[in-house]
């Protein structure tokens, strides 16, 4: 049997008043007989069950959209004319069974068979070989104008056979040169296809192609998709990258086995049709244009999809028109409704907005404590890698537990606020002014939820955030909704509860468009915090959990506030926090007791092999020679060098500087390290000579890599105001002003076999240099050059021996920066 409305008015058959009351309380009574106040029905089942469908909607958005992957296709099925993931994947095969192929290396060679980042640097470069494909119709030679470039790279780093990057990119652009060549006939543009060398480099094969011979001949006019292309050169692109399994990058683990089926015929696919359509468009930037005017006069489009199915588009003034449009009518609604409500709905609102201030104060704080407690009660600073969804427990439930605290505490203290104003319509009955005070403050609490997103609307339109239309699809259809079921403008309607048919309409559409996006966001970042760190030691072990837990926690409190409103009301409050509780007390038990493994063969830390061969005098003898471990990911390393029994010392000990990066906290054996290199290997950092005319001091440095054609050189800018870099006599880097970062300008240089290995360097000292200070230890001053050589390819004796007892759950991390296993470090003093 249905039950009836509940209601917190006084029925007339249990009125009792005596003859002898006034007129004016017969006039009270009847005017507390005829309010009747509905109170929600929200048991405590009902709202857990919301919060669930809403989590389950959420989860299979993501799936929907980001497991949905098309069916590969075979040759025959794709046709002529189409996009086979079964003909590129015998190029991926092909590639990864060559392994590890850097710069320099015999397997490049062979893998050339196979069909923001530069203020504080400079790139050096030599014998890189490219392969450069055009596509252009026969018959129309002025579609050679202009030209759109696909471009990606056939190198590896030391570490990885490269499946995912990049071998399965190449794979792509080998069957997309096939596909595109069937439709050329009728291209206004030319399509460019490079396969380059050298962008695990420091992108030395991007850069060299921009700036030598085909961009100096006008053929690169348009669109790219690098980095490099834009800084260099200002042209505009875009970029075609995978993000699954962040984890394996640069690993061993980035193997072919990884690429899920479908992933390829989804790039594919969608780069066939995007070159179909920018090929044939005569809308392109024309050959004159230069690259300020190009990137000045595009306006820029904001793109998004729904359910990966559907791409939405429209133009950056567009965008603008549209949410100040919306910004504009939501601040006209909160003027009349302040206006209309007085100085009552002003303070309430201010109260109310108090309560989302608490919501996230509460919500970071507990989950940030969850982040710190964990490197104390886990062997690993970072125990959900292996198992991604651990941060539910982990994290979400304290920001979950925080946010529902701090508007609960919001809550009460607005409702104090309206009991002290209803306290003033003595005509109302206490029962019926308590009700009131409950519903009103549910209505702010729900508003409030939209004032936030209109606060963050303003900020991203202001300053051209592409992904503003976030916040808008967050702030119009629950304000939609709320003005459609809830909303009333008339002063003196008394509050009524809020529907649970306005959340569902609210947040319907939010649901759709971004929660795919949320989940997606935060898997990445926990696949990041493999490589973390950027110098070894040199960082909290808990600043990557604490920075998850903060984005887990903003997104709690963007999402959750409508739906928090609902619960205050409702008899789910106790079941919620108590099964938050029971979530975040079995996670940290998983932690604890160590049932689940941080790292796993699959899921690998990222960690450093190398021997060093150290001339600096930095552990006294000159030269020194040890085994360096060190790893990018945050956490000790004493309980694997126990299994690894190399001799290893795990300290934060001075720092070692590789250059590129320094490492504070790692472990050094210096037994048997005396094997497998020769003092005739080692850099030569020679002053050739050194003049000081005038108010100009100037040092000429001969620098001999010797066998080496992978090195650093990190100049201290404190004392040096320019140089100039020559090879042969020819003046590779002139005097024109250079910039650096914490007092240091870095030349990065790669090359081929042939590459050169002796240089001359001219420096130009500061009119002002104190040429370091003479109260300082010369050991403990910054040098004048800090010299880094790599020699790829060669493993010591005893950096083998160490490699083939790295327990299975580490893997070997090469980056452009990263050094191999040998390295030869060596400096100038500035006191030379």
């Amino acid at each position: 049997m249905r039950k009836r409305p509940q209601s917190s008015s006084i029925p007339p058959y249990t009125s009792a008043k005596k003859p002898s009351d006034t007129s004016k309380t017969d006039e009270e009574d009847q005017l507390n007989h005829s309010i009747r106040i509905r109170t929600p029905r929200r048991s405590g089942f009902t709202l857990l069950t919301l919060l669930g469908v809403i989590v389950y909607a959420s989860w299979a958005v993501y799936q929907y959209q980001y497991g949905s992957l098309p069916v590969p296709l075979t040759a025959e099925q794709a046709g002529k004319r189409g996009f086979s993931e079964v003909e590129a994947m015998k190029h991926v095969r092909e590639l990864t069974e060559l392994g590890p192929h850097t710069i320099g290396s015999d397997a490049i060679e062979l893998a050339l068979q196979v069909g923001g980042m530069f203020m504080d640097r400079t790139i050096v470069y030599s014998d890189l070989n490219h392969i450069v494909l055009r596509i252009l119709p026969k018959y129309a030679p002025e579609a050679g104008e202009n030209a759109i470039l696909v471009s990606s790279h056939i190198d590896t780093v030391f570490s990885t056979e490269g499946a995912g990057d990049c071998s399965s990119c190449v794979a792509v652009m080998l069957e997309l040169a096939r596909g595109i060549s069937q439709w050329a006939h009728g291209f206004e543009n030319a399509v460019i296809f490079l396969f380059n060398t050298g962008e695990e480099e420091g992108l030395s094969g991007a850069h060299s192609f921009i700036t030598q011979d085909l961009y100096a001949s006008g053929v690169i006019k348009s669109s790219t998709d690098f980095q490099v292309y834009r800084e260099i050169a200002g042209l505009s692109g875009l970029d075609f990258a995978y993000t699954d399994y962040g984890a394996v990058y640069h690993t061993k683990n980035d193997k072919l086995e990884l690429l899920k089926p479908g992933s390829l015929q989804h790039l594919g696919e969608n780069m066939l049709a995007f070159l179909l359509q920018i090929a044939t468009s005569s809308h392109l930037s024309k050959a004159n244009a230069t690259a300020d005017n190009i990137q000045s006069s595009h306006d820029t489009v904001v793109y998004y999809d729904i359910l990966g199915q559907y791409m939405v588009t429209y133009r950056q003034s567009f965008a603008n028109m549209l949410q100040s449009s919306v910004i504009f009518q939501s601040l006209m609604i909160w003027t009349t409704s302040l206006l209309m409500g007085g100085s009552k709905a002003v303070v309430s609102l201010a109260l109310s907005c108090l309560s989302i201030i608490l919501m996230w104060i509460f919500s970071l704080s507990f989950s940030v404590l969850a982040a710190l407690i964990l490197p104390m009660i886990s062997s690993s600073p970072l125990p959900y890698l292996s198992i991604p969804w651990l941060v539910v427990g982990l994290f979400a439930a304290p920001a979950f537990l925080g946010a529902l605290t701090g508007q609960h505490l919001g809550h009460l203290v607005l409702q104090g606020y309206l009991a002290k104003v209803y306290s003033k319509r003595k005509q109302l009955s206490p029962v019926i002014q308590a009700d009131l005070i409950k519903l009103e403050a549910e209505r702010w609490l729900f508003k409030a939820g939209s004032l936030q997103w209109l606060v963050l609307l303003i900020i991203g339109t202001y300053y051209k955030v592409g992904s503003s239309y976030l916040a808008l699809v967050w702030l119009a259809p629950p304000a939609f909704a709320y003005g459609l079921l809830e909303a009333t403008l008339t002063p003196g309607r008394l509050p009524k509860p809020l529907k649970l048919a306005t959340l569902w309409m609210g947040l319907a559409i939010p649901i759709l468009v971004s929660a795919g996006s949320f989940i997606r966001l935060a898997i990445t970042i926990i696949g990041l915090s493999v490589r973390f760190v950027r110098h070894p030691g040199g960082s909290p072990e808990w600043l990557p959990s604490v920075a998850l837990s903060v984005f887990i926690a903003v997104v709690m409190c963007l999402t959750l506030v409508y739906l928090l409103s609902y619960i205050h009301l409702s008899g789910a409050k106790t079941s919620m926090v108590l099964a938050t509780c029971i979530l975040f007390a079995l996670s940290l038990a998983v932690v604890f007791f160590g049932t689940t493994p941080p790292f796993t063969e699959g899921t690998a830390r990222a960690v450093n092999v190398v021997h060093v061969v150290d001339t600096t005098g930095r552990f006294g003898e000159n030269p020194s020679s040890y085994i360096s471990l060190f790893s990018f990911t945050p956490g000790v390393l004493t309980k694997e060098v126990e299994e690894i029994k190399e001799g290893f010392v795990c300290s934060r000990h001075k720092a070692i500087d590789y250059v590129t990066f320094s490492v504070t906290y790692g472990c050094l054996t210096f037994d048997d390290t005396e094997e497998g290199w020769d003092e005739s290997d080692i850099p030569i950092l020679k002053v050739v000579k050194d003049t000081n005319g005038g108010d100009k001091r100037i040092t000429r440095v001969a620098i001999d890599t010797k066998r080496s054609i992978r090195w650093f050189l990190s100049i201290n800018t404190e004392e040096i105001e320019d140089f100039t870099f020559k090879v042969d006599s020819e003046e590779l880097v002139p005097a024109d002003g250079k910039r650096s970062v914490d007092g240091w300008h870095t030349i990065q240089a790669s090359g081929g076999k042939n590459a050169p290995t002796k240089f001359e360097l001219t420096l130009f000292w500061m009119q002002n240099s104190t040429l370091g200070s003479h109260e300082m230890p010369q050991s403990e001053q910054r040098p004048l050059l800090n010299l880094r050589t790599d020699v790829p390819g060669v493993v010591t004796p005893k950096a083998e021996a160490v490699l083939q007892k790295l327990p299975p759950w580490f893997s070997l991390f090469g980056k452009s920066t990263s050094p191999h296993t040998l390295s030869f470090l060596s400096s100038l003093p500035v006191n030379f």
